[in-house]
């Protein structure tokens, strides 16, 4: 269970002692005040995680402290404890930022329920927080790898429907990188701050996926011995990724379809609406169109996820991104660059990539422990990446009886490549099957200018 430093504020001493000696078994820091003057200067002096305040008090009220805290730190929660005949003010309180209320005389459980929730969605804010900077360097869009056409205009579509809250709709094969542009996506929105929470829909049996994507109250089938957020309540005001979409089950369509039009859901086994605040990327490697034939997927809910679609190419497609893709991972693995030779570069070139880039990553690094130098030769590949393509790398060059210069062909080559690219490097050392710092490193090396 979640720890928290929590601060109560009620003119009552006994109710203070009460709460206190309630929730402080549970692991919490506790801090009481009497006043809502004396609880704000305490709130300053001090990082809480929730503020548990009554609404009517002499002087200052409930409502001062939450518009204190409100101003001086956002993101601390404020729940408001009010006596029935005010449970209007306590509504009008929560639309001016407040989490929750509670209504005297409570049942102590009620109250440690509503604790644990913000204290749990606390964590998980802190949490994504300190990955911020972690995940602006691994998925901002300046670091997704490709020149080629192709991802040329992913990213334009990327940057375009970033700022927006329209829904996304990321189709293409498996290991295409579909999440990986739904990061870019969420990095790239006002919503970066906010959590990013990814479901595979398709790694989840029906009967749990519905808990998973919308939550369970205690009690509601076997087994839910406790309450439990579901993943549209997690993401809060950031985004929720659903991958596979295609795999989910008609009635989990149907109960989908509603979160994403009304904008609400209710839990698993409970009655209370909830709003649903974040922002749906969806991902799929199916036919759509085709499982709408069958009716196997909702039509409605194909034109509700269908708002902007984003289609990645297969890695077949572009094969011009290998080299650096390639560069990429070594240099990820902690490898230089170009820590490949040619021979195995030509072999990833002409193999046809049925796993896409995931595969690429996978074998490079498989590559790399096989490999018994610094870089990665044409006998450390797999078996079946080193069948060539037919009639790719098939040309010999005939060595004349007086012999040849080889140092004289390798600059023959580069210039006839130079020629062939209009003098642009990268397009020279993709037809030369390697990567531009070993274009570079060459051409030094043979005096080429």
């Amino acid at each position: 269970m979640q720890k928290g430093n929590i601060l109560i504020i009620d003119d009552e001493p006994k109710m203070c002692k009460i709460l206190k000696f309630a929730l402080e078994p549970d692991g919490h820091t506790v801090t009481t005040a009497g006043t809502a003057e004396e609880g704000v200067e305490k709130f300053d002096q001090a990082i809480f995680d929730l503020v548990l305040t009554d609404l009517k008090m002499p002087g200052k009220d409930g409502l001062f402290v939450l518009d204190h805290v409100k101003k001086a730190k956002p993101n601390t929660e404020v729940i408001l404890m009010t006596a029935y005949a005010s449970t209007q003010n306590a509504v009008d309180a929560m639309k001016k930022g407040a989490y929750d209320y509670i209504i005297k005389p409570f049942e102590m459980d009620e109250l440690k329920l509503k604790v644990k929730h913000v204290i749990e969605k606390h964590a998980l804010a802190e949490e994504n927080k300190q990955l911020k900077s972690v995940l602006k360097d691994r998925y901002s869009l300046e670091n997704m790898v490709g020149m080629s056409g192709a991802m040329q205009q992913v990213y334009k579509m990327v940057e375009k429907v970033a700022p927006t809250d329209a829904t996304v709709l990321i189709r293409g094969e498996s290991g295409t990188g579909k999440e990986l542009v739904a990061q870019a996506i969420h990095h790239l929105s006002a919503r970066a701050s906010e959590p990013f929470v990814a479901v595979n829909c398709g790694a989840l049996p029906e009967s749990l996926l519905e808990s998973e994507l919308f939550g369970h109250e205690k009690g509601a089938f076997t087994g839910a011995d406790k309450m439990k957020l579901g993943r549209f309540e997690l993401a809060a005001g950031g985004t929720i990724f659903l991958d596979e979409i295609g795999e989910i089950s008609p009635a989990t369509q149907v109960k989908l379809l509603r979160v994403l039009q009304a904008r609400q859901l209710e839990r698993v086994g409970g009655t209370k609406t909830i709003d649903v605040k974040g922002r749906t990327i969806a991902a799929t490697n199916s036919d759509l169109e085709e499982m709408l034939q069958d009716k196997s997927f909702r039509e409605d809910l194909y034109y509700r996820i269908n708002v902007f679609p984003i289609t990645l190419p297969p890695l077949r497609d572009r094969q011009e991104d290998i080299p650096d893709l390639i560069s990429h991972f070594l240099q990820k693995l902690g490898r230089a660059e170009d820590a490949i030779s040619s021979a195995a570069l030509n072999h990833f070139m002409t193999y046809h990539w049925p796993g896409n880039v995931r595969e690429l990553e996978n074998i490079v690094e498989r590559s790399l422990i096989m490999s018994s130098g610094d870089r990665i030769e044409e006998g450390d590949l797999p078996p079946h990446v080193k069948k060539l393509t037919a009639g790719r790398g098939a040309t010999s060059l005939a060595i004349p009886d007086e012999g040849l210069s080889l140092e004289q062909v390798e600059k023959d080559l580069i210039k006839n490549a130079l020629d062939k690219a209009g003098g642009n490097k990268s397009k020279a050392a993709k037809l030369l099957g390697i990567t531009r710092r070993k274009l570079y490193s060459m051409m030094e090396r043979l005096g080429v200018l």
